[in-house]
């Protein structure tokens, strides 16, 4: 018989649980930044961080709930894209960049602060840390039918705990006055706030964590496919709110804190220098203690949902193997230190980030416009020429006229000059469909509306 529901004591767990995988440690060292530059446009500019930062990472989770797996929905575009963007997808949040972040962020905010400045250039602390931090990740993830009840009932509440204890606190007893934007937040702080949310990663987390939902769901004993589009809807419902209480929070707790400690030049160095002034050295024990929670619900979720399609892709390696693959892989990777890593990342998050963001729109456009495969196509097309030439120039290179052409695009100063083209790239692949004829896509009569 299909089960068809769940408990509200469920629900809220496995919301919970999807709170706290896209709770990493960049999501609570990002909002306090972003206050201190918008000053007294706080409110615009967090407003377009909640945008980025969890409207379109919620809806990418119930975009995977309703198509049930990434490679699913990125086959509306061609199948030969859906199996190759999904690999691309999940190597970049996982063991290439994600998943070695969460340990790299977990030393430089966790453990840094408290060795000494000798100890602190040495290389093994962060050797040490991280094949802690992983050997950890990994016994929380053999067992991925004990997920919600590990993260979702034990770890987030205390994460929560310690959030609201410094939220709370900067509230009763604020830092300081808010103090005035800075130059680039003066005119342009809502695009500014969507930048910073979009580089959270937490869209492409969300299109990786869906399947962990999911999975999570059916091990409650729910089968049916709208049941589970459903519950996944609630859940995403709850850890939007989860989010945006932490973000508006620490948001404001960067924004009060200039007349204090000053500009700083990075979020990490805001926090752990607010908590610090708000808690004193007890501050700096808070911190690392909910730097460390975030990080490993974060490393989890992102091994988990790794080791899960892997498994599938390689029926010859299991899922326990994948995980301890990944595990040492990302050990290896963290090693090369935080800052290098971000560079590294940064221009090819610029290239995939944007076909991302498409697929998700289109994947609730879907029925609209009939789910013709061509306005995939176009919409990917536009909207990769445009990312790639942004990733190229992030990572250096001159593209003479055509990067001329590129930054002069509408939006292009806000980040987003792919908009646009997607747009048209959709509109041309449509128009094409109505010209010359194309037959449905296959999934639009069996989809979850």
């Amino acid at each position: 018989m299909t089960n068809n529901n769940i408990s509200t004591k469920q629900v809220v767990s496995v919301g919970l649980m999807l709170f706290a995988l896209f709770l990493g440690a960049g999501n609570i060292i990002f909002p306090p930044f972003l206050g201190q530059q918008a000053g007294t446009n706080i409110w615009i500019a967090v407003a377009g961080f909640l945008v980025t930062g969890v409207g379109l990472p919620v809806l990418a989770v119930i975009a995977i709930g309703r198509a049930e797996n990434l490679q699913t929905l990125a086959s509306r575009v061609h199948p030969t894209f859906g199996i190759l963007f999904t690999i691309i997808i999940y190597l970049a949040i996982g063991p290439f960049f994600g998943i070695p972040r969460t340990a790299t962020v977990t030393y430089e905010v966790g453990v840094l602060p408290f060795l000494s400045e000798s100890m602190g250039q040495s290389f093994m602390p962060l050797f040490i840390l991280s094949i802690i931090f992983f050997a950890v990740s990994v016994w929380l993830s053999l067992n991925p039918t004990k997920l919600v009840h590990r993260i979702g009932t034990i770890i987030t509440p205390v994460l929560l705990i310690i959030l609201s204890i410094l939220a709370i606190k900067s509230i009763i007893n604020p830092i300081g006055s808010i103090s005035d934007p800075t130059e680039a937040y003066v005119t342009n702080s809502f695009f500014n706030g969507f930048i910073e949310g979009y580089l959270t990663m937490d869209t492409i987390g969300g299109l990786v964590f869906g399947i962990v939902v999911i999975s999570a769901i059916k091990d409650l004993g729910v089968t049916n496919k709208k049941a589970i589009t459903k519950i996944v809807g609630k859940a995403g419902i709850i850890a939007a709110i989860g989010l945006a209480l932490v973000y508006l929070s620490l948001t404001y707790i960067g924004a009060s804190s200039v007349g204090e400690i000053g500009i700083l030049d990075n979020g990490a160095a805001v926090i752990t220098a607010s908590t610090k002034v708000l808690f004193g050295n007890l501050g700096s024990i808070i911190l690392a203690v909910a730097i460390t929670l975030a990080c490993i619900t974060t490393s989890v979720g992102l091994i988990t949902s790794c080791a899960q399609f892997f498994s599938m892709q390689v029926p010859a390696l299991s899922y326990k193997k994948i995980v301890y693959i990944l595990a040492v892989f990302s050990t290896i990777i963290a090693n090369i230190g935080l800052s290098k890593l971000i560079s590294i990342s940064l221009p090819i998050l610029s290239f995939i980030y944007p076909l991302a963001i498409v697929l998700i729109l289109l994947s609730f456009l879907h029925p609209y416009f009939k789910g013709y495969s061509t306005v995939y196509v176009g919409g990917m097309i536009a909207t990769g020429l445009i990312s790639l030439c942004d990733a190229l120039i992030a990572a250096g290179y001159s593209l003479g006229g055509i990067g001329t052409f590129v930054t002069s695009l509408p939006l292009s100063a806000q980040g987003i000059g792919w908009f646009i083209p997607g747009i048209i790239g959709c509109l041309i692949g449509y128009g094409f469909t109505l010209l010359f004829g194309a037959k449905s896509d296959t999934e639009t009569n069996t989809m979850v509306n």
